[in-house]
């Protein structure tokens, strides 16, 4: 099928944390319409098995698909991690995953390429920032701490106090000790946390968040493929699998705007 640079750009994460990948496109891309799609009923994939969130994926793919969408950003972390290898053999319009952006940005910000990841159980132990850090980079050094806690506490709205506190000093613990200069925050939730993660950590730690730079890829191949849309105000419609009014009274955290109405879908599955 042939696109436009009329067509939207499909983002899908496991939940609400994609949004704020969502709002760097619309930062970096206002003219471009986003079809945003949330997998509320199964969030979240981070504690999922790799055959499952290859699964979720795929359906999540196929539903953007459906929307007519010119380009498929992974904004799940996991998904990107787990699953965007097979999407890629699969799909047949471009498809940005968190990955990339995150360590070409990390290496970027790293002196002494000492680079921590926080991330979720399944991001963490596929490996995938791991490798990737030390295919670009033969000094790299790098480190990963899964991070269970932080996607309930963003989606309950407890972004700081001594609860919050606590439990990322015990998560950030083992980082600092191996003296990291740069963390890469592998978690779409996970940037709603800078300023306590910022504190705990000091100046010298630069805070990597993939968002902005899967925005920055985003432009580059919709220019590439003569997809970029130069005209007009864009536009977000949301899809979620599970109940829309939680999600849509959330939204405006993660994508520092009203996201207007919620659509629910199945997916083809019984949530």
């Amino acid at each position: 099928m042939t696109h436009s640079s009329d067509s939207p750009i499909g983002v899908f994460d496991s939940g609400i944390g994609g949004l704020t990948v969502a709002a760097a496109l619309r930062r970096r891309l206002p003219g471009e319409d986003i079809i945003y799609l949330g997998d509320t009923a199964r969030v979240p994939y981070g504690t999922k098995s790799a055959r499952a969130v290859n699964r979720y994926a795929l359906e999540c793919a196929l539903f953007l698909l459906g929307k007519q969408v010119k380009l498929v950003v992974v904004a799940c972390n996991t998904a990107s991690a787990v699953a965007l290898p097979g999407l890629k053999g699969l799909l047949r319009v471009p498809l940005i995953g968190m990955v990339d952006p995150g360590v070409a940005s990390a290496l970027s910000a790293s002196v002494r390429q000492h680079i921590g990841i926080i991330g979720t159980p399944s991001t963490i132990n596929s490996g995938a920032y791991q490798s990737r850090l030390r295919e670009l980079s033969s000094t790299a050094r790098v480190w990963g701490q899964a991070c269970p806690l932080l996607v309930p506490l963003a989606e309950e709205g407890r972004l700081d106090g001594q609860i919050v506190q606590l439990i990322l000093e015990e998560y950030l613990r083992p980082l600092k000790r191996h003296r990291i200069d740069a963390l890469i925050l592998g978690c779409t939730h996970y940037p709603l946390f800078k300023p306590v993660i910022a504190s705990l950590l000091g100046e010298g730690v630069a805070l990597v968040d993939s968002a902005e730079a899967a925005a920055d890829e985003v432009e580059a191949v919709l220019l590439r493929e003569g997809l970029l849309r130069t005209h007009g105000s864009g536009s977000i419609d949301c899809y979620v699998t599970d109940i829309p009014r939680r999600f849509g009274q959330l939204g405006r955290r993660f994508f520092g705007a009203s996201l207007g109405k919620v659509n629910r879908t199945d997916l083809g599955y019984e949530a």
